[in-house]
């Protein structure tokens, strides 16, 4: 994939997540690197002091390095900077995260030789991917830790995974005939200031987000059928009255999802009931936010992953070399913040239609946990207990991360964003939410299967003749793991959503 410095979009950067394969640089932004780099060179031979080129980092800026030092300053910088722990931060988020530092590098505001961009695009083209312990980033002067595992594989150090197993980066690079780079002046702390690792779990976690929404859309709209609920709450005209973009659109997917049903079509009159609690009725308003937010939070990240935010910076205007604060992740923050609110919003409406549909005091006469012979089988009473479980973890995990900071590196970096594990929270939440989707598509099947000969509508009846190839209908108990699993893994993978024909109705990012 061909990426142009400033102007990678969403779609571009989520089949980088997706799939494999080479990601380089538009030819174009090649000058505009070099230009850079030669001032930075200039500045390394010069008397003047210019911070990461002739001096120390961080809290030791003030030391002076010889200029015959510069390559062990920026090799030391990278090595000492390996300090991260805990799991290995998944191949496809370390591939987004190479991604854009090319995007970053690219704008030519980093000072970096184009040999240094060219080895990135090598290892991502030979699927030479580094392995990146996931924490120990608090998102301040840059992602340094993990970035900085990123950069010691370009210099042959640490481990890489290639063609599925973990080895050390110089034994791989040998075995491919690549050499390690050495670093220039700068290039060190270029590869490792920088958003980019936090910058890339949040996009991971976007993409996913989105993917559980539309799941959700279709879940509710079965779910909707299944208790018999009323489609009028979805009038267009309701919507259009509030304004909302979001809302507006859910509801339409709502309505397209429904069309035809003729379940729906069997209680238009004589209907004792007057109104459907909230998690049906109001639908739109709650996943129509939530997908408000997640396009906030989108256009955000769309932003940063185009940014140059390492430090210092070549200004191209003048040529001069200029200690900023672009590291500083608060806007990588601030999107997952509203993520995993987002995230746990959309989960938490769901369990409460699944809590609707084993309730037979709310469900308009399905049997009680949607099992057709209650007391000897228990049917999915403990699969809603699950998803309960599951909505108030992520209720717990949906707290604020940008409101938290500590003082590091001696006081020098004496406010940080906590972006990075802000980002990372959201593949748990997502994974969570993915299985209560899938816990309401099983009930929400079993119970519109329950209305006999009534049909629901063409788009529904596909999406639970998908589920039905993963999982039979139940009648007596059975072991349900594997049940809710396959369902999870539906919703994940965008089956259901796909299944509906959805994805055209509810898109992230503009065509």
């Amino acid at each position: 994939m061909m990426l142009v410095p400033g102007a990678a979009t969403l779609t571009q950067l989520e089949a980088i997540y997706r799939a494999d394969g080479a990601v380089s640089l538009d030819r174009g932004c090649r000058p505009g690197v070099e230009k850079a780099a030669a001032q930075v060179a200039l500045a390394a031979a010069g008397d003047v002091a210019v911070y990461g080129v002739n001096t120390g980092f961080g809290k030791l800026a003030s030391v002076r390095i010889d200029p015959r030092d510069t390559e062990r300053l920026q090799r030391n910088l990278i090595l000492s900077h390996c300090c991260g722990v805990g799991e290995r931060t998944p191949t496809s988020v370390v591939r987004v995260m190479m991604a854009l530092k090319l995007l970053s590098l690219g704008r030519g505001a980093s000072g970096v030789r184009w040999s240094t961009i060219a080895q990135i695009e090598a290892f991502l083209a030979q699927g030479v991917i580094p392995v990146v312990p996931a924490q120990g980033s608090v998102g301040a002067s840059g992602d340094l830790a993990p970035l900085a595992h990123m950069a010691a594989a370009l210099i042959g150090e640490g481990e890489v995974e290639h063609k599925g197993a973990v080895r050390p980066t110089a034994e791989v690079l040998a075995e491919l005939g690549r050499a390690p780079i050495v670093l220039g002046p700068k290039e060190g702390l270029a590869l490792i200031n920088g958003t980019q690792f936090s910058t890339a779990f949040a996009l991971a976690g976007l993409f996913e987000a989105w993917n559980n929404a539309r799941g959700a859309v279709v879940t509710g709209a079965l779910s909707t059928d299944a208790i018999m609920g009323s489609s009028a709450p979805f009038d267009e005209e309701i919507h259009t009255l509030r304004g909302h973009k979001g809302q507006i659109e859910v509801a339409a997917a709502l309505r397209y999802l429904i069309a035809g049903s003729a379940i729906r079509e069997s209680h238009r009159e004589n209907d004792k009931r007057v109104q459907d609690p909230y998690c049906i009725r109001c639908q739109p308003q709650v996943t129509g936010a939530s997908v408000g937010l997640l396009r906030q939070a989108a256009e955000t990240l769309r932003v940063e992953a185009n940014a140059v935010t390492d430090n210092p910076l070549v200004l191209s205007s003048t040529g001069a070399i200029v200690s900023g604060g672009n590291f500083h992740a608060e806007p990588v923050a601030f999107a997952a913040d509203q993520i995993a609110l987002a995230v746990a919003e959309i989960g938490s409406i769901a369990q409460r239609r699944i809590a609707l549909m084993v309730d037979p005091t709310l469900s308009f006469d399905l049997p009680p946990f949607l099992t057709p012979e209650p007391g000897l089988n228990s049917g999915y009473m403990i699969a809603e207990v699950t998803s309960a479980a599951l909505m108030s973890e992520n209720k717990h995990l949906a707290n604020p991360c940008s409101t938290d900071s500590t003082p590091t590196s001696a006081n020098q970096e004496d406010h940080v964003s906590m972006a990075a594990h802000g980002a990372r929270r959201l593949s748990r939440m997502n994974a969570n939410l993915s299985q209560i989707l899938g816990i309401e598509l099983l009930c929400a099947a079993q119970g519109v299967e329950f209305r006999g000969s009534l049909r629901s509508s063409a788009p529904l009846e596909a999406v639970v003749e998908r589920l039905r190839q993963e999982c039979e209908a139940l009648g007596n108990d059975r072991y349900l793991a594997p049940d809710l699993a396959a369902a999870a893994d539906l919703i994940r993978a965008g089956e259901i959503s796909r299944a509906a024909r959805l994805d055209a109705h509810l898109q992230l990012e503009a065509a």
